[in-house]
């Protein structure tokens, strides 16, 4: 059976993305942090690993692609979820009872239009699911939590109110990594990496590649080299699979121009789903099984 990794304790909304696309049977493994699921997978204690990737109104998880640079997993595919935010609070709860909130600060940021109208005070955390464990272990009736209802579910906490985020358009986009390339399929996207000459017009001819193609690059983004002060790595996304004819060419004429390419890999691309469906429909069908 696969086993599927993630950061964060169970009930976190990566979990929640797992179910999502796996299916509500999958088995997955609890770490600790982005860089332990890249060594469970590489060591083979999961099968594969999935990683957040980039929020639709935070953006980008700088770590997430420090990680992909220094790691050689493949992307298999991406999941595009609806992040759903629920209030859940201690057995028999109340809003009207809280006075506090506890969430991440993304989390908090998302749902300030809730929180304000109700004058709650913010308290920080490291982690959504982790902190409805520990309500679910000391149980403090004017504290509110804010993460995924299935979170609720597995800690027995009381829903009060769901989608509790300001906007409905709050998507979170999740590599799947293993350690082989997935199946070629029509619909494809590819993730690369690469680094631009110092030279005058340098990054304009490397782009300038897939522009003469008319390969549609569906996201980029510089990060500084860890390595290398005040030089810069460029993630790049486009349509279409490394082995399309024209995106050969393209990455042929990269690697001329680029001083660094690395292939992150070609995968199935996901659809955004409509912003009511449901992240966690998962937590019913699990008390089937």
């Amino acid at each position: 059976m696969s086993i599927i990794a993630f950061q964060g304790v169970k009930g976190a909304y990566s979990e929640s993305a797992i179910y999502q696309f796996f299916g509500p049977e999958s088995q997955t493994l609890s770490c600790r942090s982005l860089n332990e699921i890249f060594e469970v997978v590489e060591t083979g204690q999961a099968t594969q690993g999935i990683l957040a990737i980039e929020n639709a109104l935070v953006g980008s998880m700088p770590n997430a692609y420090e990680l992909l640079m220094e790691h050689d997993l493949r992307i298999q595919a991406e999941i595009i979820m609806p992040i759903q935010h629920t209030l859940m609070a201690a057995s028999g709860g109340k809003v009207s009872d809280l006075k506090r909130i506890r969430s991440t600060l993304s989390s908090l940021s998302q749902c300030e239009k809730f929180i304000s109208r109700h004058k709650l005070a913010r308290i920080p955390a490291f982690d959504t699911a982790s902190s409805a464990a520990e309500l679910a272990a000391n149980p403090e009736p004017d504290l509110g939590i804010i993460a995924s209802k299935l979170a609720a579910k597995i800690y027995h906490l009381d829903v009060l109110e769901e989608k509790i985020e300001d906007t409905p358009f709050n998507y979170t986009r999740f590599f799947v990594l293993g350690n082989d390339d997935p199946p070629r399929v029509q619909r494809s996207k590819t993730s690369l990496i690469f680094s631009a000459r110092h030279l005058p017009g340098a990054l304009y001819q490397c782009l300038g590649e897939f522009a003469e193609r008319n390969i549609n690059l569906t996201k980029i983004e510089s990060r500084p080299r860890r390595n290398r002060p005040w030089q810069y790595l460029f993630y790049l996304d486009f349509e279409g699979h490394w082995q399309d004819a024209v995106a050969e060419a393209a990455l042929l004429g990269l690697l001329r121009r680029a001083s660094f390419v690395k292939m992150l890999g070609s995968y199935p691309a996901a659809t955004t789903p409509h912003s009511e469906v449901k992240q966690v429909d998962s937590v019913s069908q699990m008390e089937a099984i």
